[in-house]
Parts: C-alpha cells; sequence; structure tokens
C-alpha cells in the first residue's frame, strides 16, 4: 500500500532524491506489470481451421500460416537496462552509506552528551571555578564587570527583586 511505503521512507529517513527515485522506480514496475498482465491474458493460439472453412480465400489462410510457422519473436539486449538497474543501485548503496556515516557522527555525540548527563555533579556541588572552566567568557564577562565598577547584574533586580535592607 501507499502509505506503508510512505512509512518505510521516514521511518528509513532517506532523501529527497532517493525517494523520488524509489517512487519512479514503482510507478515504471506497476505500468510493466499492467501491461504484462494484459498481454497475458490476450489469446495466443489462431484457429486456421476456423478461418479455412469461414473464408473463401483459403491462399491467405496459407499465407497467415506460414508466416506464424516462420515468425521468430525479436530478442532485446537488456544490458542497457541492467546498466541502469546497477547505476541505480550503486547511486542508492552510496547515499546509504551516506546516511550511516551521518547516523553514527549523531550517535556518537548523542552518547558524549549522555555520558556528561550521567556523570554532572549536582548543581550543589559546583564551584565557581567549575561554572568558569565550563563556560570562560562568563568568567571575561565578570572581570570586565568588576574592572568597570558594576557591581550588579543587569536584569536581576527585574527578575528576583531588591534584597537590600534599607
Amino acid at each position: 500500500a501507499p502509505q506503508d511505503f510512505a512509512r518505510i521512507y521516514s521511518s528509513l529517513g532517506l532523501g529527497k532524491e532517493t525517494i523520488a527515485s524509489l517512487q519512479a522506480f514503482r510507478k515504471r514496475h506497476g505500468d510493466a506489470q499492467r501491461i504484462h498482465a494484459q498481454y497475458a491474458a490476450q489469446p495466443t493460439t489462431v484457429d486456421l481451421a476456423h478461418y479455412r472453412a469461414v473464408l473463401k480465400n483459403k491462399a491467405v489462410v496459407d499465407d497467415a500460416e506460414r508466416l506464424l510457422r516462420e515468425f521468430k519473436p525479436v530478442t532485446y539486449d537488456v544490458g542497457a537496462h541492467i546498466k541502469a538497474i546497477e547505476v541505480f543501485e550503486s547511486k542508492a548503496v552510496a547515499q546509504a552509506k551516506e546516511t550511516t556515516q551521518k547516523i553514527d557522527v549523531e550517535l556518537k555525540d548523542l552518547q558524549a552528551t549522555l555520558a556528561n548527563i550521567e556523570e554532572a555533579r549536582p548543581f550543589d556541588d559546583l564551584t565557581v571555578d567549575d561554572v568558569g572552566n565550563a563556560n570562560p567568557r562568563i568568567v571575561e564577562a565578570v572581570e570586565n564587570m568588576v574592572r568597570k565598577g558594576k557591581w550588579t547584574v543587569p536584569g536581576y533586580r527585574e527578575k528576583f527583586g531588591d534584597l537590600t535592607l534599607m
């Protein structure tokens, strides 16, 4: 069913080009199956005795019989089609490998993030040095504020209120 293929495409995370190629291939395959079934349903034998009995001109039936006997079906070289399929297959495999590499990189990043989360110390155990080491820009910002004589953090009073006693 088409919705099954849509689900498969999304679950595999295939690229737009790959999905378009697969859909075009499925359409060609469906068309070929339909045409094959149409021709397979047609009768393949000719009742020459019936035509001899019905037609006055027996020479036409003899000619038809001779043509049928001498008929040799045309053989087609499918090498070009096979090469096209092989090219499509190699592209699909290359895209699959590329996707696998991207997923592997993302998995490594996620595992590193999970390891960081699992190994992280509770917030209460952190020191100022730990925060500074984690994000050196915080230390720069604080040193800059101290140099300029700014002792308050912008937006602090608005968010937490003023705790000074008067």
